[in-house]
């Protein structure tokens, strides 16, 4: 793993555990084990490296995503892995994900931040949702629905989730299964989703 790679997976583990006003530049430094100065060097400041530790995690996300999604036969199959894998890939990055939750444009934790460049990273996530949507009510297997809101109902459904495992003080055993389980119920056709 180079320097670089050490600094990014740090800030990862720093933000998502202190969050971005509890993270300096010093703690993600020490936690990489390199000097301050080489983390400003390739970051510049704590906003780049914020943008670009969640950004990558995205895009790790995006491909895991798509290696899970790409051989299903319909829209609510391709729908309800991507759930599934999202859902699953929080729990195997549980030290790093949320980094990704505090840099949300569904979160105020950071107005300040560029907005426009988070919500255009996590927009990719949904146009996911929207491109398995579309392709169930063409092949039948998602009920007519209106794309575009219902993507976005969708996706706040599995942030809801996952906010509510990491950041509140709920334990409700089952909460991921049930969150695929409703979105599926509440889109597909009833032939689809029955047993």
């Amino acid at each position: 793993m180079s320097k670089k790679e050490k600094i990014l997976t740090a800030a990862q583990e720093i933000f998502a555990r202190c969050g971005y006003a509890g993270t300096t530049m010093k703690m993600v430094a020490e936690q990489a084990g390199v000097a301050s100065g080489l983390v400003f060097h390739y970051f510049d400041n704590k906003e780049n490296l914020f943008m670009t530790a969640g950004s990558e995690l995205i895009d790790t996300m995006i491909i895991v995503l798509q290696d899970k999604t790409v051989d299903c036969k319909s829209g609510c199959e391709a729908l309800g892995a991507f759930v599934k894998a999202y859902l699953d890939f929080t729990i195997e990055n549980e030290k790093t994900f949320p980094t990704i939750i505090r840099c949300s444009p569904f979160s105020d934790d950071n107005p300040d931040l560029d907005r426009k460049r988070i919500s255009a990273k996590f927009k990719e996530l949904i146009d996911m949702v929207e491109e398995f949507l579309r392709r169930g009510i063409e092949d039948g297997s998602i009920i007519d629905l209106p794309v575009t809101q219902t993507a976005f109902m969708i996706y706040a459904n599995i942030v809801g989730a996952v906010r509510t495992r990491f950041l509140a003080p709920y334990d409700i055993p089952g909460l991921f299964d049930e969150s695929q389980e409703f979105i599926l119920r509440s889109v597909c056709t009833p032939s689809t989703t029955s047993s």
